[in-house]
Parts: C-alpha cells; structure tokens; sequence
C-alpha cells in the first residue's frame, strides 16, 4: 500500500482499541478494506473470497473504521468549502449550492472574481446538448462567461438589456456572444438599455425585431444564469440607474434586494412591479418556470440580499462565497425550499 491510497492500516500501532485484534485479524481486515475501499469489490464479493457471511464483512469494515484502522479522506479543491456547501444546499432547498472561499483582501467586496470560474465549471456541468442558456446582466455573470472553457452544443439569449448601452459590448451582449463561441452554439444578444424612461418606450422596444426574437426564446430557456443586488449603491445595477426620488420610493416599500430588475422585500415578496414594465428585461413568471436557475452572488454586502431572492423561489442554485454563506446559515428561520417554486405573494 503507498502513500496516495486513502486507507492507511495502522497495523500494532493503530491505538489501545486496535491492539485488542490479533494480527490475524488485522491483515485480514486491511485485506478487506483494501478490497471494499480501493478495488471497488462489493460485500457479497469479499464474503465469497474469504468464505464468511457479507454480515460478518460489514462488521469488519465498520470495526477498521471505529478503531482507526481505516482512515477516509475526501477531497475537494481547498478553494470549495463541501460543509459549508451541503449545509446551504439543505438549508434553501436548492439544488445545487456552491461556496467558494472567500479572498483574505475582499471582505467588504461583493461577488469575488473566483465566483465566476467556479460558476462557469458548474455551467459546464449541468447545460447539456440542445439546451437554451439564458443570461442575465450582472458582473458575476460577465466574470463567469469571461472563465468559460466548455460547454455542450447549445444557443445562448441575453435576459436582460444592458446597464449602459455604451458598454454593451464590454458587457453582457459580450457575454452571450463569449458563451456561444464556446458552445459553438446561436447567439441572440439584446442591444437595449435595461432601464427605459417609461413603460412605453420599453413596449416599443420589446417588439424591435432583434429584442423581440430574443424574447422569443424566454419560454425555451433551460439553464439561466442570474446576478444579485443589494438595494445601495455600486451594490445594484438597477439602483443605480434610478433617481434619487425612485430610489427612495422603492426603499419605502421595503425593497431588500433586486434581481434581473425584479425587486424582492426582506421574504423574498416582489414588490415594485411597475419598475418591471420600464424594464427589458425576462419576466419573473417566466423565470420561475426555468428548469434551472443558477444565481451568482457573493459577499457580506450581499448576504441579506442573496437571503431575500432565494425565500422568492425563483433561484434554484447557488454560487457564493464562505462570507455570505456563514449569514445565510443564521438569517433568520428557515425558508421554504427553493425547489418549491411556488410564487410566495400567490396567484
């Protein structure tokens, strides 16, 4: 047995409990070990080598592993933190959460670059040949197109307008067109701001025969991928697009939290509608009818926020770094499962 085998047998020097085992019954647990751990060989299968019950060869197995003759490790890369993970994916109900270690120099920073290689990796996992990836603007979601190596076969539409028309290609029209030149798969990009001065002009816009064929692909979306905002500034994208006056009036109404221009109370309740029908922008309906909805979002600023848009059910996986997740862990009583995608304000 060498070194790079996850099952040491410690042998006479295994501890008190160990040296109660002869050594015939040491070189025989550790043959059974090695056989159960490393060569993949079933109970039945080892029972049968050594002609003795399966029951007696789960005995064994579970006595090495009490007295510490066998030592399993698992490993995953030192940036993911797997406890940290498991505890928020139970905790949500997702399906899949994430969390990454946050950097020692970005305390105060949200959504730190590494959220984005990490959530690129997880696209790469979970879109499949033929699937629509719908992204919405957010800088996780450019960080995260910006790291994409691999992806299946796939077409690609925008969600969401720009924040500002002047950096579309620097943005998210460059995101789509990123993620499609990896998939080698359609891209539909939307050249339009996010925020338009009045429902109208945004109505108008929507029936532009380039936004409006990328509309057309809201409803095949199957895979999406969304950013988080806090209601503050530098923290919201849609925040800071608005007037000193509306931003004050949605913080009046309780606003905690804004996604893909959607804004969510502290419970994960939408409130603002009217902001939506200014907006380009996929429609929240919609979005909870996308089979998987992946949200990037990290940082202590961010925390409560993540909390608020994961109550919605809107989301049903997570990226986020340690920081957010250790607030997540104790904000408040637990949701209701995101998997439950039920809309919280009802019909």
């Amino acid at each position: 047995m060498n070194s790079s085998e996850e099952i040491a047998v410690s042998g006479m020097s295994a501890g008190r409990s160990a040296m109660r085992m002869g050594p015939a019954e040491l070189v025989q647990a550790a043959a059974m070990a090695r056989r159960f751990y490393l060569e993949g060989k079933s109970k039945i299968q080892i029972a049968e080598e050594f002609g003795v019950s399966r029951f007696k060869v789960a005995r064994v197995l579970e006595t090495a592993l009490e007295r510490d003759l066998v030592r399993i490790e698992i490993r995953v890369p030192a940036e993911l933190d797997a406890e940290r993970s498991d505890a928020l994916r139970a905790r949500y109900g997702l399906r899949h959460a994430v969390v990454v270690e946050s950097p020692a120099d970005a305390e105060e920073s949200p959504d730190p670059e590494n959220l984005g290689e990490v959530a690129a990796d997880l696209l790469g996992e979970l879109v499949a040949e033929g699937d629509v990836l719908g992204l919405a603007w957010g800088r996780s979601t450019i960080h995260m197109a910006a790291a994409l190596d691999r992806l299946p076969p796939c077409t690609v539409v925008q969600l969401t307008g720009v924040y500002d028309a002047g950096t579309a290609e620097r943005g998210s029209v460059e995101a789509v067109r990123r993620a499609a030149q990896v998939s080698g798969g359609d891209a539909h990009p939307i050249y339009a701001p996010m925020l338009l001065p009045d429902a109208a002009t945004a109505a108008a816009l929507r029936n532009q025969t380039g936004i409006a064929r990328a509309f057309e692909y809201f409803d095949k979306v199957t895979v999406a991928c969304v950013s988080i905002g806090s209601w503050e500034a530098g923290i919201s994208t849609v925040h800071d697009m608005l007037t000193e006056e509306e931003r004050s009036h949605y913080a009046s109404l309780g606003v905690a939290a804004e996604m893909s221009a959607h804004l969510f109370d502290a419970e994960g309740r939408r409130i603002g509608r009217d902001l939506g029908e200014r907006c380009i922008t996929v429609e929240a309906d919609r979005l909870r009818r996308i089979p998987e909805v992946v949200a990037i979002a990290g940082g202590q600023r961010k925390a409560a926020a993540i909390d608020a848009v994961l109550r919605s059910g809107l989301v049903t996986s997570l990226v986020t770094d340690t920081s957010a997740a250790d607030y997540l862990m104790a904000a408040g009583p637990a949701p209701r499962p995101a998997l439950d995608r039920a809309d919280p304000d009802g019909p």
